[in-house]
């Protein structure tokens, strides 16, 4: 009962993660727009179609090479393109096509949007548009640098401080900076408030994810971690409604902010882990949160820390005296996963999915606005289809192993791809269900490398090799909004660049050994090992705990995974 109201607690401020991840797709949208007027107009022209304002003129623009034609009050006609205008010397009658002497200007007096859909937008706040149109494309990898940089500062302080202070700072700075984006004053101020957003939210998952996993006991370990992606994805959907709702950006970024403030008022309440009072030998405050815990499970003889703490005393003693005493005690680096071939040839595998699944993941949520049809809907089952998804990954990494659904899931995905390149533009429901579908399978392979990776690495290294991957990840993120805008250059190129890595990375992955059911290696030399032979790791073993106190002992002993979307 305990730990079930702390992980709730938790993952549900892992939505407003997925809310400011995914934010932008809505509050940086660029409209139809044109350049703006010097002087009254009369009469507007576009193409055959005559009306009296502009505005409704937007339903008939279908292209950005479109012009609009206008008539003064004084007479003068212009032509408004998006990032020129141009005066006719000659303004003899009203008409659309033109064969006279023109004298072109730049859009000084600012630009005209389309507010049909969206009543204000960052775009038009700070005419992010032609030569500033760079600015708005940096929105989104500028958020994701801040993600980068906020889960290496907080996971390190997590580290020294304890999970429990972070998680209090972090919740109260998504919502503190969440409300702080909307009253920014200019675009460079924006994007400073966002990059700060971006590295609380980003340590909050982090450190969620290691509260939660340091909380739930070994049985419901896997589950519990992998849907805290699933509230992530929940996270998505609220944004996809509040999108639908709300079309002014600043009070669409204040509704988004409050939407997980009941978390911010209770998460005070949340206890410290006892395994990181432990770990800084804080014995009877580990003991109260364990009493708390016992009281609300009503377990009427709960563990002691003395006694839990002299047996880990005794299994680190014994271990301390074995044959690999130099080995677990020298202090490890990232070239230790390059140091032997088998193992370097692992790590860039390893790496490689880590990067595919981030870029995949953010390929398919950021262009599901651009499939065409209703974009908010787009949104809204870009993030449902993940539900099923971890479901899914879950099911299959106890029956099938990890190697066995990564491999079919990952060229799934690069298939998905390819499949969506010959579906005609005009069948918009049958380009969004294949959509899903790549979500779907990219989803399922990126779920499942965390537990994957800590698996195919020994003790020494484990959270090295976690660590790296999950850096590997943050470039992936930073990547896929930039690939995103390569749909300018030919609209299939994230889509190819998706299929490419994620089939590489697919038939890569059949050379990586499967780790369901093999215990846990302790040397690289045991690694190395792995699916080389029938028989299950040589050397050592880890010390084994029994009793179900001591079970718990093996879980605060082995590194805990930190990941990050």
């Amino acid at each position: 009962r305990f730990q079930a109201c702390v992980y709730f607690a938790s993952v549900f401020q892992a939505m407003s993660c997925g809310i400011h991840y995914l934010a932008s797709v809505f509050m940086a949208v660029t409209p139809n727009f044109v350049c703006g007027i010097p002087g009254n107009v009369s009469s507007v022209l576009f193409y055959n179609s005559s009306e009296s304002s502009i505005e409704d003129i937007w339903t008939l623009w279908t292209s950005a090479e479109n012009y609009i034609v206008v008539q003064l009050e004084n007479g003068e006609i212009w032509e408004l393109n998006q990032c020129s205008r141009s005066k006719r010397e000659v303004s003899l009658d009203l008409a659309y096509e033109y064969k006279g002497n023109k004298s072109r200007f730049s859009c000084s007096d600012g630009f005209l949007y389309d507010d049909t859909k969206w009543k204000s937008t960052v775009v038009t706040q700070w005419d992010l548009v032609c030569d500033r149109e760079w600015l708005a494309k940096l929105i989104q990898p500028t958020f994701m640098l801040g993600v980068l940089i906020g889960a290496v500062i907080f996971g390190d302080i997590a580290d020294r401080l304890g999970r429990q202070r972070v998680i209090w700072f972090t919740s109260a700075g998504q919502f503190v900076f969440g409300i702080a984006v909307a009253f920014t004053f200019d675009y460079y101020s924006f994007v400073i408030v966002r990059f700060l957003l971006a590295m609380v939210s980003s340590g909050y998952l982090v450190v969620a994810f290691v509260y939660v996993t340091e909380f739930v006991g070994i049985k419901a370990r896997t589950w519990a971690s992998m849907h805290v992606h699933a509230f992530f994805a929940m996270g998505i959907m609220i944004v996809a409604l509040v999108g639908f709702l709300v079309r002014t950006w600043w009070v669409y970024q204040i509704f988004l902010s409050i939407a997980t403030l009941p978390f911010v008022l209770c998460c005070w309440m949340l206890p410290e882990t006892p395994f990181w009072l432990l770990s800084e030998e804080r014995y009877e405050d580990a003991q109260k949160v364990i009493n708390i815990m016992a009281r609300w499970n009503k377990v009427s003889t709960p563990c002691k820390v003395s006694e839990l703490y002299s047996v880990q005393q005794d299994d680190l003693v014994s271990s301390r005296t074995g044959d690999n005493d130099t080995s677990s005690t020298r202090k490890h680096n990232i070239l230790d996963l390059f140091c032997n071939w088998h193992i370097a040839r692992r790590t860039i595998t390893v790496w490689l999915i880590w990067f595919t699944g981030s870029l995949g993941y953010y390929v398919f949520s950021l262009s599901s606005v651009s499939l065409g049809g209703n974009e908010y809907l787009n949104l809204f089952l870009i993030g449902a289809v993940e539900l099923p998804c971890y479901i899914i990954a879950c099911i299959g990494m106890d029956k099938l192993g990890r190697r066995n659904t990564l491999i079919p899931f990952l060229i799934l995905s690069a298939l998905i791809c390819v499949l969506i390149m010959f579906i005609p533009q005009d069948f918009n429901i049958l380009i969004i269900l294949a959509n899903m579908a790549g979500k779907f399978s990219i989803g399922v392979a990126f779920g499942l490398i965390y537990l994957y990776t800590a698996e195919l690495y020994p003790t020494i290294v484990r959270s090295l090799a976690v660590g790296s991957g999950s850096m590997m990840c943050r470039v992936g993120s930073v990547v896929a909004p930039f690939c995103v805008y390569l749909r300018s250059v030919w609209i299939f190129m994230p889509l190819l660049l998706v299929g490419i890595m994620a089939l590489l990375s697919g038939i890569l992955t059949i050379m990586l050994p499967e780790t369901l059911g093999k215990p846990l290696t302790n040397t690289l030399v045991e690694a190395t090992e792995i699916g080389r032979n029938k028989k299950s790791c040589s050397g050592k073993s880890p010390p084994a705990h029994s009793g179900a106190a001591l079970e718990k002992i093996e879980m605060f002993g082995h590194e805990t995974v930190n990941t990050e979307k």
